[in-house]
């Protein structure tokens, strides 16, 4: 029996603040990565998680060209890929051609942790843990059964059941996780703990490769005793970028105080 899902509630990748799983049934982890944004053949030797920090990919979109990365592997007959760098909405691709998908998404800075189900390009179900009472998609009472028997929802679908019965209201971190559960029983999902420790998974740029001054920042840091950036992946890290911007730009520092004063659009989960 595997992990399961649960243990999701409160874990982040190695950014300490948000953890980005996409899971597909029905294809394997390669066309998962193609569907996610990926190159052919453009994949970098496995990489735990703690080793995705040296990447240093764009978290924000005010940052650098922008960047991502995804870790993948396969679980309980899901394929799954954990990302690294901003918020990508791609549930529609990844589902398309009758594929089921499923996209948990966790962000300390912008609650509540979505969880959304897709099948052949649309979105069916989901709902944010703990505000289960709104709920999204084309059909978005499928899992509203589920909800009710896990204890969280009333039949109406808007109410939660009083504290002391099932499940105290007051209890967030336990209603997540049953709220997870309804997920992880529906539909077999299952994520191995280890994944976020020991296990190294393959690694590709799904976002901002191929760099189009790759070959020109790889030669300037290899001249300046930079660590090089990954030739697979072809991308350059955001802390190398500045460096090197910072280096050859003599309006760096005008072009930086200009771009932070700037408004920057966000996204509701950027």
């Amino acid at each position: 029996m595997g992990d399961g899902i649960q243990w999701l509630v409160g874990a982040t990748s190695s950014s300490g603040w948000m953890l980005d799983v996409h899971f597909a049934r029905g294809i394997g982890v390669e066309e998962l990565a193609l569907r996610l944004g990926a190159s052919l053949g453009a994949r970098a030797e496995p990489m735990t998680d703690a080793e995705m920090a040296d990447l240093d990919v764009d978290a924000y979109p005010d940052r650098g060209p922008g960047s991502a990365v995804i870790r993948v592997g396969e679980d309980a007959g899901w394929a799954f890929a954990i990302t690294y760098g901003p918020y990508l909405d791609r549930l529609g691709e990844v589902s398309r051609d009758g594929v089921e998908a499923v996209h948990y998404h966790y962000n300390s800075e912008h609650p509540p942790t979505i969880v959304l189900y897709a099948r052949d390009g649309r979105t069916l179900c989901g709902f944010g843990l703990c505000e289960e009472n709104n709920r999204y998609g084309d059909e978005p009472d499928l899992l509203l059964p589920d909800l009710v028997a896990a204890g969280i929802l009333r039949p109406d679908g808007q109410t939660y059941l009083d504290p002391g019965i099932g499940i105290g209201i007051d209890d967030y971190a336990d209603r997540k996780r049953l709220g997870l559960a309804v997920f992880e029983d529906r539909f077999g999902l299952s994520l191995p703990r280890s994944v976020l420790a020991e296990d190294p998974l393959p690694v590709y740029a799904i976002m901002g490769s191929p760099a189009p001054d790759f070959e020109e920042i790889s030669a300037w840091a290899a001249a300046n005793g930079k660590p090089l950036p990954d030739p697979h992946l072809r991308l350059i890290p955001a802390g190398l970028r500045k460096e090197y911007e910072r280096a050859t730009d003599p309006e760096w520092s005008q072009r930086r105080a200009h771009h932070l004063t700037a408004r920057v659009e966000w996204s509701p989960h950027a």
